[in-house]
């Protein structure tokens, strides 16, 4: 039986620290200017900045986590702690997400003048820290739930600021209100679609579904394809982490005695440079004993 223990995923420990320390730092600015303009808006908006640096420090202590020595309880680690995290992320941003569309529904019954130039200059400080806090995560969100989640956060905050400074400049020079709802639901729904693939993803790993990136069938295909192999069974293929994917099998072979470990190594090598497998289990079975696995699917004479 072979075991390939490699690890995947950046140390984002830095983007983190910058991140939370940016937008606390913004969440305390937001929070001085709406009790100087008496901006219920503000303060509300300061506390849903809050909530994503929560979410900010979810996503880092997952992250943490997942690099901590496996156990004789925990074999894998805190692995999985990116993909509980990635799930917890979306959930939070959904709930954000129906916050915001719950206002701009109530403001197309009740339109209100967005409160003043001051709104508008912190709403604009707000676009450039979770802009910046964004593009922290942009490289790393295309391979890694968790900091897909993270990035989505800062993104939707981004918009949100942006659809504020431009309503506010609308409706000063024109006068249109119905445009601050109007412009928060159209970011509202962009988010929402990225939002709801990060959900299904990242619920599809916490079930140990196969990773988005991998084709199981081409999988089967190749291990089929080995002039070694009479016969594959028990192949799974699953996530432990969001970075991270394993894969078990049993093959059935003519003589298991004349495969090396020079076989083993070479398939890991392949199964990882094609498919991006990380961490390998593989069983050989001799040809002879059909019967001799009990995990065998096919029917035994």
């Amino acid at each position: 039986m072979a075991h390939d223990h490699s690890h995947a995923g950046g140390d984002y420990n830095r983007a983190f620290a910058i991140g939370v320390a940016l937008n606390v730092g913004f969440v305390l600015i937001e929070a001085g200017y709406g009790l100087v303009a008496q901006s219920l808006a503000l303060l509300a908006d300061a506390g849903h900045n809050l909530s994503d640096v929560v979410s900010l420090l979810l996503a880092w202590g997952a992250s943490a986590l997942a690099r901590r020595a496996a156990s004789e309880k925990r074999t894998y680690g805190f692995r999985k702690a990116t993909v509980m995290a990635s799930v917890a992320g979306a959930v939070l941003l959904l709930v954000a997400l129906g916050g915001i569309a719950w206002e701009a529904f109530g403001r197309f019954v009740s339109p209100q003048p967005v409160a003043g130039t001051i709104v508008i200059l912190v709403a604009a400080i707000g676009v450039v820290i979770n802009t910046a806090t964004a593009l922290l995560f942009v490289s790393g969100q295309k391979h890694d739930l968790n900091l897909r989640s993270a990035f989505l956060h800062m993104a939707a905050d981004a918009g949100v600021s942006l659809g504020v400074v431009v309503a506010g400049a609308v409706i000063l020079f024109k006068g249109w209100l119905w445009v601050d709802p109007a412009i928060s639901l159209a970011i509202v729904l962009v988010v929402l679609l990225g939002t709801w693939g990060l959900l299904r993803d990242s619920v599809n790993l916490a079930m140990d579904a196969v990773p988005e990136h991998i084709d199981i069938a081409a999988v089967r295909a190749y291990l089929n394809g080995l002039g070694e192999v009479r016969d594959i069974h028990d192949l799974h293929v699953w996530g432990l982490s969001t970075t991270e994917s394993a894969l078990t099998v049993h093959l059935v072979v003519e003589d298991r005695g004349a495969l090396g470990n020079a076989f083993l190594a070479q398939l890991q090598q392949q199964l990882h440079q094609r498919f991006g497998i990380d961490h390998a289990t593989i069983q050989l079975e001799s040809g002879d004993e059909p019967c001799g696995c009990r995990l065998a699917r096919q029917s035994c004479c």
